[in-house]
């Protein structure tokens, strides 16, 4: 299979996130008369023995290239007339390379997304309805946890099928912490015993290392703690929390900041957009930072320090089975039937699930995790499932997919936490802000 690899350069995501919408709303085949909804069967759209090229979009390492390429030619394999066209790059710029082919009159039929965009393509009428085709068993997902299934619907309708499952992780630094012979952090500890680990370690470094990167800018950190206090990140369309909750989490890593448990304002910052390569762990400047559970590979290839992995802190029931992206279909796609049927393919098949291992996360079928229990070797890849596995019941009810603006409000959050840690504004005006900001954003 021929793969494009385009250049990762962009303006960022927000800007991609924009020109993919407007290039898509204007895309040829929208105008052909191409959205007609879902079809009722193959022989609805295509002749069953004529030949389909699907093109299949998604970011990643070239090794995420590598095992998905490999399970697409095996359900070529299995169905010989089905051939593909690939394209991948890294996750900066993925939504202008996006934007680019539809401009070009030609969006991929099967397209890798997060939960950043779900709710607002969905409203835009970009992505197919899978919903018939789950009623009608053609997209079998039953053996998905049902809080899996729940976060790839929108509006009750099912739009995407997570491409795999994960949690939100703290990566530590193993031999750092033989090396101070400290404690390594664990699942379950409250944000204030974390915090107080942290302290421990740069005070065990002499100011060294710092104990944990400042995720005050991270929202993931953020709804986890707000569901640790009965709060949401969102409620519907809204924002699930007000003021008062934002100082308490930007005070709570004030005090952090004030007992060393962090680095300095400008080394967080580094780390702020969550790309693997500026994580402080990986870099040396903390013992632990904070990612997906299913980074954990391309996070230990990038240092020669032992990694570690823990469940964020809090209690694990404010976790939720969680997808770490999505498998969609553009809905001008001229071979839907195909498209769905090669999710159900890479969702279902034991085979499939084999190849693409944990690259994604865990499988999102429980019967494929069960069928490949113990054959992961790379050891990254085993501590990442085996979190996975040890949250197991422990995690809560999932909350619907952000909606439309989630994408503002994370790069707003950024912005808000960098003020205050710069000290340049004060908790209560920075919060104030966000939240007018937000709601403009969830509005708009």
């Amino acid at each position: 299979m021929p793969t494009a690899r385009p250049s990762l350069s962009g303006p960022g995501p927000d800007p991609g996130r924009r020109r993919m919408l407007a290039a898509l709303l204007g895309a040829p085949v929208l105008a052909a008369g191409g959205l007609t909804g879902c079809s009722t069967g193959p022989a609805a759209t295509e002749t069953r023995d004529e030949p389909v090229v699907l093109s299949v979009f998604w970011w990643g390492s070239a090794k995420r290239a590598e095992l998905t390429e490999r399970a697409l030619r095996l359900y070529s394999e299995r169905n010989p007339r089905v051939s593909f066209r690939v394209t991948w790059q890294g996750v900066d710029g993925y939504y202008d390379r996006l934007a680019t082919q539809a401009v070009g009159g030609n969006p991929p039929d099967l397209i890798q997304l997060d939960d950043s965009v779900l709710s607002e393509y969905t409203q835009r009428e970009i992505l197919l309805d899978l919903s018939d085709h789950v009623a009608q068993s053609r997209l079998d997902l039953t053996g998905l946890p049902d809080g899996l299934v729940r976060y790839g619907q929108v509006d009750g309708r099912t739009m995407a099928v997570a491409g795999g499952q994960t949690a939100a992780a703290v990566v530590f630094n193993r031999d750092l912490l033989r090396e101070l012979r400290l404690p390594e952090p664990r699942t379950g500890m409250s944000w204030a015993q974390y915090i107080g680990w942290s302290e421990q370690v740069t005070r065990a470094s002499q100011g060294r290392v710092a104990g944990t990167m400042d995720p005050s800018g991270d929202y993931r950190a953020l709804w986890l703690w707000l569901r640790g206090q009965s709060a949401e990140l969102y409620r519907g369309r809204q924002l699930g929390f007000g003021t008062g909750e934002l100082v308490s989490w930007f005070d709570l890593w004030r005090r952090a900041r004030a007992g060393r448990a962090t680095p300095a304002a400008a080394l967080v910052e580094q780390a702020d957009s969550g790309e693997p390569a500026r994580q402080l762990v990986v870099s040396g400047l903390t013992a632990a930072s904070f990612a997906w559970s299913h980074q954990l590979p391309e996070l230990q290839r990038l240092t020669k320090a032992e990694l570690g992995l823990a469940g964020f802190p809090g209690s694990p029931a404010a976790q939720w089975a969680r997808a770490s992206m999505y498998w969609a279909v553009f809905r001008g796609s001229r071979h839907p039937d195909v498209a769905v049927d090669v999710i159900n393919f890479l969702t279902n098949n034991g085979e499939a699930g084999a190849i693409l291992g944990h690259e994604r996360g865990l499988s999102p079928s429980q019967p494929v995790r069960r069928a490949l229990e113990g054959s992961l070797t790379d050891r990254a890849q085993q501590r990442a499932a085996a979190l996975g596995t040890s949250l197991g019941t422990a995690i809560g009810p999932a909350p619907v997919p952000p909606p439309k603006g989630h994408a503002r409000v994370r790069t707003l959050l950024v912005a808000a936490a960098e003020s205050v840690r710069s000290g340049g504004v004060g908790a209560r005006a920075a919060a104030t802000r966000f939240l007018a900001e937000a709601d403009a954003a969830l509005t708009g």
